[in-house]
Parts: C-alpha cells; structure tokens; sequence
C-alpha cells in the first residue's frame, strides 16, 4: 500500500494539480480582494452603506449576515466568469489547432479524413432464425443449428 501511495504521489498530474490549487487559492485572494477593496465600495455609494459586510439582518438573538453572503456570491460569479473565459478561450484555440492539422493533413492526403476510423468489412452477421451472432463464414447457425446457406444464396441472387 505504501509503494502504491509513492507512485500515485511522484506521477507528474499530482504534482499538476498542487500548482493548480496553489495558482487557484492565489487566483482566489484576487478576486476576494478586487470584490471587497473594489466592486462592493462602489457598490456600497448607491446602497449608502460604507462597509457592505455589515448588512445584518437581527431575528431575536441571531444576526442573519446577508451582506457577506452577497459579497461572496459575487466573489465566486468573478472566478466562474473567470473560469468560463478561460475554458473557453482554451476549446478556440485546440479547435483551431484541430483545423490546422485537418489542413494539413488534407495536403498530404487529398483522399484521406485524418478522423476518419478505418472502414473494415464485417467479421459477424446475425442469424435470422434466433437472431444471435455468428461469424459471417458460418454455413449453420452455431445457437439454433439452421442451415444459413440456402439463405446466403438467396440473398445473392438479383
């Protein structure tokens, strides 16, 4: 268990990912920055309060906080947007790239669609009496034991 743990932890997409949550905390106290020091005090000039994360409001003994709870929505609409543009900007460019190797390959083979699967004529057919699969050399159905030849040979005459 140990020496599996060791090569789930040294493989390459484990150390990707720790730059990604690094990046994306740092990514994160951006944006929470740009929301609070930012876009919440322009905000606050329309709603006449200076601090937005004090928006309270008190049912009894409780305070319902729902300034810091606007604030945060917002917060985390800026790192989705973020997020979207960035996806997005990344599906453009590989499409780009995909249409570019198309071209080339076009070039290259006149004839050939690089995507295209390689045709390969059937190995099996179906047995029209217990409709199981069988190899298309088969003469008899191997499930049923029916004679597939007169079939064949109907099926060959136009």
């Amino acid at each position: 268990m140990l020496k599996e743990f060791k090569e789930f932890a040294t493989k390459g997409n484990i150390f990707d990912m720790a730059i990604g949550v690094i990046i994306g905390g740092s990514f994160q106290k951006i944006v929470t920055s740009l929301v609070n020091d930012i876009i919440m005090p322009f905000v606050a000039v329309f709603t006449g309060k200076v601090d937005f994360n004090d928006l309270t409001l008190t049912i009894g003994n409780s305070s319902i906080r729902f300034g810091s709870f606007i604030t945060t929505i917002v917060d985390f609409l800026i790192i989705a947007f973020s997020i979207f543009i960035a996806i997005r900007t990344f599906n453009r460019l590989n499409n780009k790239a995909k249409e570019n190797i198309e071209k080339l390959y076009k070039k290259s083979h006149p004839d050939g669609d690089i995507f295209e699967e390689a045709k390969q004529e059937p190995t099996t057919k179906i047995c029209p009496y217990c409709f199981s699969e069988i190899n298309i050399k088969a003469s008899r159905c191997a499930y049923c034991t029916s004679s597939l030849e007169e079939i064949d040979e109907e099926s060959n005459v136009d």
